[in-house]
């Protein structure tokens, strides 16, 4: 196996601009703190496993959401259609106010962990965090999945990230 020496620092700009060229999908992830529903966009999300049935969200530790569903344990992800940019954009705000950040998007609270679920999202799991890494600036979040469901989408085309643009897989 050939030596691999370390070239140093990769340029975040040329980073990001690579990682930038693989599409993924959306969501939003949301939990409760204390009562307060707290949520973010997420894009750094996957299945893991099958069995058990395993998920995991990537989580900026530098926001209140990295406290806020560390303490909780319980989280919900939404994974978002075609027509549901505005939320994103809103969740992947930060500074917005805790206590009105749900205001005028429709919500149901999770049959199992009552972490709030996007109306009109392609599907929704609910999980219990499983295991947390270290990701540099991120958590790895593991969840294990409790329940899950299909939304019920006004629109079923799926919305994605590419390229620093949201974009929007078409109906099949």
């Amino acid at each position: 196996m050939p030596s691999i020496e370390s070239s140093g620092s990769v340029p975040p700009a040329e980073f990001r601009a690579a990682l930038g060229q693989f599409a993924s999908g959306i969501a939003i992830m949301s939990t409760l703190q204390d009562g307060v529903a707290h949520a973010m966009t997420a894009n750094a999300f996957t299945s893991v496993s099958l069995d058990p049935p395993l998920v995991l969200v990537c989580v900026d530790k530098g926001v209140r959401m990295h406290a806020a569903v560390l303490d909780c344990g319980y989280w919900a992800v939404s994974v978002l259609a075609g027509d549901q940019q505005p939320i994103a954009d809103r969740f992947a705000r930060s500074g917005r106010d805790l206590y009105s950040q749900f205001d005028g998007i429709g919500t149901v609270p999770g049959p199992k962990t009552g972490c709030p679920l996007v109306t009109g999202a392609l599907s929704w799991l609910e999980c219990r965090t499983w295991a947390t890494y270290d990701g540099g600036d991120h958590t790895i979040v593991v969840g294990e999945v409790l329940s899950l469901g299909p939304g019920d989408p006004t629109d079923s085309s799926a919305l994605l990230y590419h390229s620093s643009h949201y974009r929007r897989l078409p109906e099949s």
